[in-house]
């Protein structure tokens, strides 16, 4: 299979499970906001990719307010309940507040009911609240509906981009981020190739594209998220120094933007200075909870020995679960990743396998090999870690998880060659696990 090769333009971790591929869920992001610009009247103010101030979704809720508005005049504007219904999916991302995909969900019922047909913006925002709720199924027969009513248009084909990957059908995936391109060379079809390459470790490539939707970025947000994401890869591939700048350049363009601050806390942990970083991510959360912070906030307490301050935030991330499972969002591969955290690996291996149930992510196999391992099962798990590996991508977790069901094995070669892979890939790819890994290599060496 060939990835997108991003056409020239005319001037997208260890990845952790509770992400689900943050760059994917940027990219929802990015199309929620277009549904805010396809509609029959002028757009209410666009939404923002993430949040620009203290008050976290602040624009947001004045781009809500500026639409009910509108729509206490005229509740028949279907343009309007569209666009109110993505400005809501985006709100649940950027504020961790699950009850805003059931007002995006009533607002958009509402917009197709007043037009049931060739009603695209509606249909596009359907998608991306059901991608925002990881069903993915129900993500890709929204997109196919939206562009049917819009033909070869980019937001829907990003819909369909964003579903498909998530779903493990990557050959369709990487034909909707082509045709995207294709239509539309901008930030929000450059991310989907840039993640579309690194997931067929296609690195470089996926660098170059990231740096081609910085170039085409207008917007401080924008340039905050793909500073982010640059950083992103630079540290996923193990270099410090280059994420750094690539967050301080992040945070300098969109000071109020949490990302460039988790990955400067990241870099902390990375250069080996953990007080920093738990102060970094402390703060982190007590302003924005979101529950890939909350987790990762979790994991470095537990590799700075202070289990009983980790509890109180597994429990949040509990908590979190609760409430977003309550409003529809169904998650089980973050889930997963948490008990596995906790110690918990019979929950974790009933978590990943209803998600594997569900979709065939790379992801998804490499959460179901962990599971299985922790629960003493290394031959079921051998397959999975091999699938996790097989379009390619050069994840340090991945080689790490793949090197211990193979010492747990007895294939101590093997399982040596994987972890050294591991290390060298990126040296800190986890507080926790990198110690983990450095220490069964001299064991095994």
């Amino acid at each position: 299979m060939t990835a997108p090769m991003p056409p020239t333009p005319p001037t997208a971790r260890h990845r952790r499970p509770a992400a689900v591929a943050a760059i994917a869920v940027g990219a929802v992001a990015l199309a929620v906001a277009a549904v805010l610009t396809i509609t029959d009247h002028p757009a209410a103010p666009a939404a923002a990719p993430a949040p620009t101030s203290a008050a976290v979704g602040g624009d947001l809720r004045k781009s809500v307010q500026i639409l009910r508005d509108r729509l206490h005049t005229n509740d028949s504007d279907h343009a309007a309940w569209a666009q109110l219904g993505a400005a809501h999916v985006e709100l649940a991302r950027v504020t961790a507040d699950p009850s805003h995909y059931d007002r995006a969900q009533g607002a958009l019922d509402r917009s197709l009911s007043l037009r049931p047909d060739g009603n695209g913006p509606a249909m596009i925002g359907m998608g991306a609240l059901a991608n925002a709720r990881h069903d993915f199924a129900a993500a890709k027969d929204w997109a196919a509906r939206a562009l049917t009513a819009l033909p070869d248009t980019a937001p829907g084909y990003g819909v369909l981009a964003d579903a498909l990957t998530q779903l493990g059908e990557a050959d369709a995936a990487t034909a909707a981020v082509q045709r995207m391109l294709d239509l539309r060379p901008s930030v929000a079809s450059f991310t989907r190739a840039s993640y579309d390459l690194e997931l067929h470790g296609r690195v470089d490539e996926a660098r170059t594209a990231m740096e081609r939707a910085l170039a085409d970025a207008t917007t401080a947000d924008e340039v905050a998220f793909t500073r982010y994401h640059l950083g992103e890869l630079a540290l996923n591939g193990g270099r410090v120094g280059e994420a750094r700048e690539q967050y301080e350049q992040g945070l300098a363009a969109a000071p109020g933007d949490p990302r460039p601050r988790q990955g400067l806390a990241k870099v902390a942990a990375a250069g080996g200075d953990l007080p920093a970083a738990l102060v970094s991510y402390r703060d982190l959360v007590a302003t924005v909870p979101l529950p890939q912070y909350v987790q990762e906030y979790a994991a470095l307490l537990t590799a700075a020995g202070r289990a009983d301050e980790a509890a109180v935030q597994f429990d949040l991330l509990a908590r979190q679960q609760l409430l977003a499972e309550t409003a529809g969002a169904t998650d089980d591969l973050a889930a997963a990743g948490v008990a596995a955290d906790r110690g918990d690996a019979a929950e974790s291996l009933r978590r990943a396998e209803a998600e594997w149930g569900r979709r065939r992510h790379v992801l998804v196999a490499d959460a179901m090999a962990w599971a299985l391992h922790l629960n003493g099962r290394d031959a079921e798990a051998l397959p999975f870690a091999d699938r996790a590996m097989a379009l390619g991508t050069v994840d340090a977790g991945f080689a790490y998880h793949r090197g211990m069901i193979l010492r747990a094995l007895g294939r101590t070669g093997e399982a040596v060659d994987q972890l050294a892979a591991a290390l060298r890939i990126n040296p800190h790819f986890s507080p926790v696990h990198a110690p983990l890994a450095e220490r069964a290599l001299v064991e095994l060496r």
